[in-house]
């Protein structure tokens, strides 16, 4: 399940091989990861542990798929597409804005919302960009919040306009 975009990592800047690196290492390392998705401020996700099935078109019918070697292709759907990951974040980061903002109480570092089966944790990147990991109902949360800790740290300082831009057009294919 390491990370890939349209193209690979070919051709893209050697800070976006690295985040590229970092996500893979957090997905394969950590125990009851299922997927990652980074999502900028504005909702878009910038990169993703399963980029093929972000652009996996909905409704996709099971006819074999180039991508896939000839395998039925993914549909995308609720569970588990990084799309669908991204818009998750993306809509907890602002309802947990929201609510710190109505509350009075500052800016939002970790949100974490726990289901029958599985968990979704929201940790905020200096940018104002998000890191949103979807992981097993038996994971060790605080495995987890470690792990999304020092992935923040470590890429936190490079997404900077233009590579948030690159990944953005990595995403979409356009490399």
């Amino acid at each position: 399940m390491s990370p890939t975009t349209g193209t690979g990592t070919q051709g893209l800047s050697s800070e976006a091989r690295n985040l590229h690196w970092l996500l893979g290492n957090l997905v394969e390392e950590v125990p009851g990861v299922r997927s990652v998705a980074v999502v900028s401020s504005d909702g878009l996700l910038l990169l993703s542990s399963d980029a093929d099935a972000a652009r996996t078109a909905p409704g996709v019918d099971g006819a074999a798929d180039a991508r896939t070697g000839g395998a039925p292709a993914r549909p995308r759907g609720p569970r588990g597409s990084s799309a669908d990951l991204a818009t998750i974040v993306s809509g907890i980061a602002s309802l947990t804005i929201g609510a710190a903002r109505l509350l009075d109480a500052g800016a939002v570092k970790q949100t974490m919302v726990a289901m029958e089966e599985g968990s979704v944790f929201v940790m905020s990147i200096s940018d104002g960009s998000l890191l949103g990991v979807h992981a097993a109902p038996d994971c060790d949360m605080s495995v987890i919040a470690y792990h999304m800790a020092l992935f923040v740290g470590r890429a936190g300082h490079v997404l900077t306009p233009e590579l948030r831009s690159e990944l953005r057009q990595s995403m979409e294919g356009g490399r």
